[in-house]
């Protein structure tokens, strides 16, 4: 046995040698036939694997490797970290146990209907629903909130196993969408808790570890075993009793015999002499009708006005109609009771605090003389200020500006990143340097850019309204907008996206 799975992991990594060889095939100028020729080489090899069945097959103890290697890891480093990380990656290990038995019926049944492969695949679905639940209740979670994001983003990937022909870049695009949160949680852990910097690698050596595995086993996509079983029946089965358990309780008996109708008929007997008697109606074909009355004129509503005056036709007596009466408005006043008023929540306190490293600048409503001044070591969080303008001397490590409105900051020089999260009309000015502006979620956005920050980069997402404004050799500046409106084409390899708007 041994021996055997040698031979086919040795099988799995030719697979792979071949699928990248069709890669260069399908540029040079090689016959078709001869692409799909590889094509089927590379199918029939990651089948052999699939022919030992059930969680013996090869791909299924290599799924366990990654299980046991990096997801094990990144078990433990989410619960040194504990809290809304640790109940969010609990969820994220269920979903890989599912996807373990998903992986299994792969290796033991046929290909599967589509309502069958739906039910194997609900598990895993519902396992990635719970890791994104956690993070949508948890929202609240400022110091987590990364975390929780890049594990929502990142836990799609187990999605892959409905991918084809190409599951392994499905990966990676899940992994690069995770590597903007995780960049967050570096940035502000860093130099705080080194937990969460091995946490943030911990998570992404998973997703690689995954695209690899993938790639080794699954390359062109999963292969139910052509010779298992017929996954409709398995999925109908009942479990197994447990070893030693009681027995199966008994088949259910015969329905019980119909019960004769008494003697002398009675109600029963009437109703089915009327059924009887109706079949018999309805079973004599088109003189069926033949013993209905002729509705003449004289008999019709709209054609006689009598009718009409008099009511329904055949009435016993005349009755008057009375048409809709007119609008009368009510002698007692009905006493309406006023709205309820909303609830205001109460105003919290301004703050202008330094917290450890980071300097926490909070409530500020109306505040235009904020200053703070700070050092590369430091951290300056400014959230929830409206129509404030602050102005943050020195070097400092980074700046973030988190659901405020109308709000202002200017700065002198920046190591890291000047974030603008959900924010509203914010304007910004660097006297100094800053290597990199990030805009998330914000509407509203201007930037005065100095001489020495023209190299900046400007990394936006889900913004509108965000102009820069670049100095000139006069002193003034000149105003440009940031593209909101993207073209993306497939040029026959992949995705080429450009701006659509003259800039």
């Amino acid at each position: 046995m041994a021996d055997l799975s040698a031979l086919i992991s040795q099988l799995n990594a030719v697979s792979v040698d071949l699928s990248k060889a069709v890669e260069s095939v399908k540029l040079s100028d090689v016959t078709k036939d001869f692409t799909e020729t590889l094509e089927g080489v590379i199918t029939k090899l990651q089948g052999v694997s699939r022919d030992t069945g059930g969680g013996g097959a090869v791909f299924v103890q290599a799924f366990d490797e990654v299980i046991n290697g990096s997801l094990a890891e990144f078990v433990r480093l989410s619960g040194e970290i504990g809290g809304n990380v640790k109940a969010q990656c609990d969820a994220v290990q269920e979903a890989f146990k599912a996807q373990k038995a998903f992986l299994g019926a792969v290796a033991e049944f046929k290909v599967p209907s589509p309502t069958v492969l739906q039910s194997l695949l609900k598990p895993t679905s519902d396992q990635i629903s719970a890791v994104q639940e956690v993070r949508d209740k948890n929202r609240g979670d400022k110091e987590h909130f990364n975390h929780l994001t890049a594990i929502s983003e990142g836990i799609p990937a187990l999605g892959w196993v409905t991918v084809s022909p190409k599951p392994g870049p499905y990966i990676k695009e899940m992994s690069n969408t995770v590597q903007f949160y995780t960049n967050r949680v570096l940035k502000e852990f860093k130099e705080k808790d080194k937990k969460h910097v091995d946490w943030s690698r911990a998570f992404l050596k998973l997703l690689s570890d995954l695209e690899a595995y993938v790639m080794q086993h699954h390359t062109t996509g999963v292969q139910w075993n052509s010779k298992g079983k017929d996954a409709v029946a398995a999925a109908a089965a009942p479990p197994p009793a447990p070893a030693g358990g009681a027995p199966p309780p008994p088949p259910p008996g015969p329905p019980p015999p119909p019960v004769e109708p008494a003697a002398g008929g009675g109600d029963d007997d009437k109703n089915r002499m009327a059924q009887a008697a109706l079949f018999s109606e309805i079973n004599r074909g088109e003189g069926v009708t033949s013993h209905l009355k002729k509705v003449t004129p004289d008999m019709q509503t709209h054609k006689n006005p009598t009718l009409r005056a008099a009511g329904a036709v055949g009435a016993s007596a005349p009755k008057t109609l009375s048409g809709p009466k007119p609008y009368k408005a009510p002698t007692t006043t009905s006493k309406v009771s006023a709205p309820a008023a909303k609830k205001v929540a109460p105003k919290k306190t301004p703050k202008t605090e330094l917290e450890g490293k980071k300097w926490a600048v909070e409530f500020h409503e109306g505040n235009r003389d904020l200053v703070v001044e700070g050092n590369m070591k430091q951290t300056v969080y400014i959230y929830q200020c409206k129509e404030c303008t602050i102005q943050v001397k020195g070097k400092v490590n980074s700046i973030t500006l988190d659901n405020c409105k109308k709000t202002a900051v200017v700065f002198e020089d920046v190591l890291g990143t000047v974030d603008f999260i959900n924010c509203q009309s914010v304007q910004a000015q660097v006297t100094g340097k800053v290597p990199i502006v990030s805009i998330d979620k914000t509407d509203g956005f201007q930037m005065y850019f100095s001489k020495d920050s023209l190299e900046c980069q400007v990394v936006s997402a889900k913004s509108s309204e965000m102009n820069i404004s670049i100095p000139n050799a006069d002193g003034e500046y000149s105003e440009y907008p940031v593209p909101e409106q993207y073209k993306t084409i497939w040029d026959g390899k992949k995705l080429v996206t450009e701006c659509t708007e003259s800039v």
